[in-house]
């Protein structure tokens, strides 16, 4: 008789987040060179896709918060939600006042999403893949913090902001490679 071990909770959820950050990685590029051709006033359509970037944010939780609920708590996933939920909202209103209030909103957004990346990504260390999540959270937080600060400047334009999600991005890509490298080996 031959069995086969089940798959350990921590490989089924590496897995899952590995697919996760796949879709992150695309979905962050192509928003961003989207964006890049209208970073210099705020369209009907640079409003949606404003509006969309925080709302996918959403979405991620959500699949994050049912793939990893059997190894922590989604407490902090579902602060996320929340928090990127109202930056939609915040967005939406800011678009119809101007780049400054965006790039506010943005900021404060970034701040605060980076802080709950980074607290979720500290004790899923022992997964994998995790130290590129650590990092971008901390970058995040210090990101947010300059928009805030642009927001105030003479002539502010949305390239900064828009540039954020590349190398956000690049890191969910290198975190999704080194999961499948730890799903491999578990």
């Amino acid at each position: 008789m031959t069995t086969v071990a089940a798959p350990s909770r921590t490989s089924g959820t590496a897995s899952a987040l590995r697919q996760l950050y796949f879709v992150r990685f695309a979905f962050a590029i192509v928003w961003a060179l989207v964006m890049f051709t209208m970073t210099s006033e705020i369209t009907p359509f640079a409003a949606v896709l404003l509006v969309l970037y925080p709302l996918f944010d959403v979405g991620a939780a959500v699949f994050d918060a049912r793939a990893s609920s059997t190894l922590q708590s989604p407490a902090l996933l579902y602060v996320n939600m929340a928090v990127s939920a109202a930056a939609a909202i915040g967005l939406g209103i800011a678009s119809a006042s101007g780049i400054p209030a965006v790039l506010g909103v943005w900021g404060a957004w970034a701040i605060v999403s980076g802080l709950v990346q980074l607290i979720v990504a500290v004790p899923r260390r022992s997964m994998g893949g995790q130290w590129p999540m650590i990092l971008s959270g901390a970058i995040s937080v210090l990101a947010g913090g300059s928009f805030v600060a642009m927001a105030g400047a003479d002539d502010p334009a949305l390239t900064t902001a828009v540039g954020y999600a590349v190398p956000g991005g690049i890191f969910f890509l290198i975190s999704a490679l080194r999961l499948g490298r730890a799903a491999k080996e578990a």
